[in-house]
């Protein structure tokens, strides 16, 4: 299967999403769905307001070696429920650590890390559950390896904002000269903004291999009313948080993992200012499914993976704005042009 720009590129990784239904739900789960047998995983948090699930676990000085998924969702702490219905589906399959001796005697552990988005699509209690987060891993499973991943206003990113702005899921991939993979995956929804208010120009585009082009004056002067006008129709405060998965088919360690976790938050500050603030719960979990080697023997092998954990972050979120789709929530729940709505698809 050819290339999708997208964490799908990294072999074995699947990605499903499921949205809340029903009249005034804004809300949704995101899977990332590991290989049978797992993969290393680790996390690292710095935002001020996180709210996450078993990433303890992923602390390389404590007993987990390997998950089988990755909850994001919707609902802020609430919507944290999801994981125990993904949590349900592996334990049928026999996925998980072993416990007993019995083979179906197994306890999967699933990190999960919410978003808040309570409320904005006008239902202050439509958010995630465990029938949620199973029919997000359900939706993984059934995606053939190597698919391309829904962006845009879909899982965990469909009641995403970001500085009022209509966030959503994004996700990029880069092949590097080794052969080896880095790809990641984004739900943006942050408290700080992915607009340049002085240009129009989205920040991750900025220090590319070709130079951003800005809107003209006119298109962006419009833009910037528009936008002052959907803000004035909501006074609440943003409490948001971004969430990602950087994956790579090196072998790497946990404690190599954790690092390309931290750096890989160099992406979200390239493209969100500001970022890690006290109302966001910004978290990076990073995978390695060890598909390929990396040279122990190198001290710096580790460092072209870093470096494009961080790109594809930032890509991430680029292309998580350009494919969200502006929303009206109900009952007072907000109004979020996209960027698309405000600049049209190619600014």
């Amino acid at each position: 299967m050819p290339r999708q720009d997208a964490l799908t590129d990294v072999a074995g990784l699947r990605v499903g999403h499921a949205q809340v239904a029903g009249k005034g739900a804004l809300s949704g789960t995101t899977v990332v769905l590991a290989p049978e047998g797992g993969v290393v995983a680790a996390v690292d948090v710095r935002g001020g307001g996180p709210g996450t699930r078993e990433t303890d676990a992923l602390d390389p000085r404590n007993l987990v070696q390997r998950i089988d998924a990755v909850v994001l969702t919707g609902g802020s702490a609430y919507g944290l429920d999801a994981a125990s219905g993904v949590m349900a589906w592996l334990e049928e399959r026999g996925r998980g650590v072993r416990v007993g001796a019995d083979p179906a005697q197994v306890v999967p552990v699933v990190p999960a890390a919410c978003v808040f988005d309570l409320g904005r699509g006008g239902d202050w209690r439509a958010r995630p559950d465990a029938a949620t987060g199973r029919a997000a891993v359900a939706d993984a499973a059934r995606t053939e390896e190597g698919a391309a991943v829904a962006e845009g206003c879909v899982g965990a990113g469909t009641g995403a904002v970001a500085g009022q702005l209509k966030g959503g899921v994004g996700s990029a991939s880069v092949l590097l000269p080794s052969g080896l993979t880095v790809g990641a995956l984004v739900v943006v929804n942050a408290a700080g903004s992915v607009l340049d208010p002085r240009t129009g120009v989205l920040f991750g585009e900025y220090g590319g291999e070709e130079p951003a082009v800005a809107p003209p004056a006119e298109v962006h002067e419009a833009a910037r009313r528009r936008l002052a006008q959907a803000r004035g129709t909501d006074a609440r405060p943003l409490l948001n948080t971004t969430l990602a998965v950087v994956a790579t088919d090196a072998a790497l360690t946990r404690a190599q993992a954790q690092k390309l976790a931290g750096t890989a938050h160099d992406g979200l500050a390239r493209a969100i200012r500001p970022v890690h603030l006290m109302t966001d719960g910004d978290t990076v979990f990073a995978l390695a499914t060890g598909r390929r080697d990396l040279d122990a023997e190198d001290p710096v092998a580790l460092n072209p993976l870093l470096a494009a954990g961080a790109e594809a972050v930032a890509r991430a979120i680029v292309k998580a704005a350009r494919a969200a789709k502006g929303v009206r929530g109900g009952d007072g729940g907000g109004t979020f042009p996209s960027y698309s709505d405000l600049y049209g698809p190619v600014a």
